[in-house]
């Protein structure tokens, strides 16, 4: 069995995170998601609309997704690699070589973004339409 890891904080669901989930999920047969904490998006100065539990909720109901473990900070990665046996590690192309060294551990794959849609521009539209 093929095991996939990504990280996010998956707020504001949308296509771009469907989207994502189902090409990390093409490339294995088990997808692990590390959903970032709200005390961990605290740290990285993000804030979800929606909590933890909230979004795991929303991404456990996805059928691309097998299992969601909490993300609790930078350094975690390596160890969930072990842990859950994973081959391979994906992240949006917006990282590219950010996450480069896990690459002894596992497959290092940075997928394209979806074009035109991301949690940033659902919030700014929405502000712009007040």
């Amino acid at each position: 069995m093929i095991k996939v890891i990504t990280y996010g904080t998956f707020d504001l669901m949308h296509h771009g995170h469907i989207n994502i989930l189902k090409r990390a999920k093409d490339l294995g047969d088990y997808l692990v998601v590390g959903l970032s904490t709200d005390e961990f998006n605290a740290v990285k100065g993000k804030a979800a609309y929606h909590s933890y539990e909230e979004r795991k909720l929303l991404l456990e109901a996805i059928k691309y997704v097998d299992e969601v473990i909490p993300e609790r900070d930078w350094g975690q990665k390596v160890n969930d690699i072990k842990v859950h046996q994973i081959d391979i590690f994906v992240m949006g192309s917006d990282w590219e070589g950010k996450f480069n060294e896990l690459s002894e551990h596992c497959d290092v794959i940075y997928l394209p973004r979806t074009e035109g849609i991301s949690t940033t521009k659902i919030k700014t539209d929405l502000l712009n339409r007040k």
